[in-house]
């Protein structure tokens, strides 16, 4: 019966948790959903998978999921980072281990049950991470730093462009994906929650108002996009094309970003069984793009340009700070113009490094 909750997705196991303590002891229905309102949805879909991959290990290796104790979670991050990933066949990274041990951790809390203690699992990460790093060949210690995807700076985004037809609806929804998007500096989340009525123009002609719900800071902005100086890769172009595109086919109060399968229409909803064998609908009724679905078009649209690398919907944002410090604009203002707060370590971790001579910080010192 344990492993059976332990395969559950994290709200079910909580729930069951609540049933368990009886009525009125723990948290209501809408306050048990609101929690989980707060907790994005990849973030919920990753640690579902890590914890159904985590309790099938275990009642494979004789071990209790839940509660599972210190030398199990310890064994078990152990074994990762022994194991192949069974869909590619590459060592998990140390970034994967520490995500694995966030969603026991996450499980456990949410049904109420006594946290595990981590310290020896978090030293097998350390230790994998220092061994990493001390290799070497560089594709090793690269498996050191976090996954990051590629930055799609303005000339990668020109190459994007290059061969895509900008006369069909699938097109110039493509082409204001990639430039709004990048213009924007948006998660791939916020990109596709906009509609067409989140965009104003702005009275004085200065280019287009964006509001934009920016979640890691969970406040609304109004992201101004100046009109671009080359009229291929403009933002505010490829978007009032976009829209008045929408306009046209009677879509222009909906979703900004549609499914469009290649045929020009609309994509209806599909069905597919998930991890759990279940069978769960794809995609909106409104025919909203999914964020998955962006980064696959990007992915897409990169690997028939013959761009090597790993391409997804946060390559637009990482490229437009890469772009924006390479410009000399100045921290405060790429991060509040891209939804970061104030001082964010985060935001340092966006910027490509350079060769190490040009923004070189001995350069004008005085030496």
């Amino acid at each position: 019966m344990e492993i059976e909750k332990s395969l559950s997705v994290i709200t079910d196991t909580a729930r069951a948790a609540l049933e368990r303590r009886g009525a009125g002891a723990g948290l209501s229905a809408r306050a048990e959903a609101d929690v989980q309102a707060g907790i994005p949805e990849s973030t919920r879909r990753a640690y579902n998978s890590d914890f159904a991959a985590f309790a099938r290990w275990c009642l494979e290796d004789g071990r209790r999921p839940l509660p599972a104790d210190a030398a199990t979670v310890t064994e078990y991050v152990s074994h990762l980072k022994h194991t192949p990933r069974p869909t590619t066949g590459k060592p998990y990274s140390p970034s994967s281990l520490d995500r694995a041990i966030a969603a026991i951790r996450t499980v456990h809390r949410a049904a109420d049950r006594p946290v595990p203690e981590t310290k020896g699992a978090r030293k097998v990460v350390a230790g994998y991470r220092a061994e990493l790093s001390e290799a070497k060949d560089d594709e090793t210690r690269k498996r050191a730093r976090p996954n990051r995807v590629d930055a799609a700076v303005p000339a990668v985004l020109r190459k994007f462009l290059a061969d895509m037809d900008r006369t069909t609806l699938r097109g110039l929804r493509d082409a204001a994906l990639l430039l709004l998007g990048h213009a924007l500096a948006a998660r791939g989340s916020e990109l596709v929650s906009l509609n067409a009525d989140s965009i104003k123009r702005d009275p004085d002609g200065k280019g287009l108002v964006v509001s934009v719900y920016r979640k890691k800071i969970k406040r609304w902005t109004d992201t101004k996009v100046v009109y671009g100086s080359n009229p291929v890769t403009c933002p505010v172009r490829a978007t009032e094309a976009l829209l008045a595109a929408l306009v046209r086919s009677g879509r222009g109060n909906g979703p900004l970003f549609l499914r469009i399968d290649r045929h020009g229409r609309v994509a209806a909803q599909s069905q597919r069984r998930n991890a759990q064998g279940v069978l769960v609908t794809i995609g909106s009724a409104d025919g909203r793009l999914s964020a998955e679905g962006a980064s696959d078009m990007i992915e897409a649209v990169a690997e028939g340009a013959g761009e090597d690398g790993r391409w997804r919907s946060h390559s637009l944002r990482r490229g437009f700070v890469t772009a924006a410090r390479a410009a000399g604009h100045d921290l405060v203002d790429i991060g509040r113009h891209g939804g970061w707060a104030d001082g964010s370590k985060a935001l340092l971790g966006y910027i490509e490094e350079d060769d190490g001579w040009d923004r070189n910080p001995l350069i004008g010192i005085g030496l």
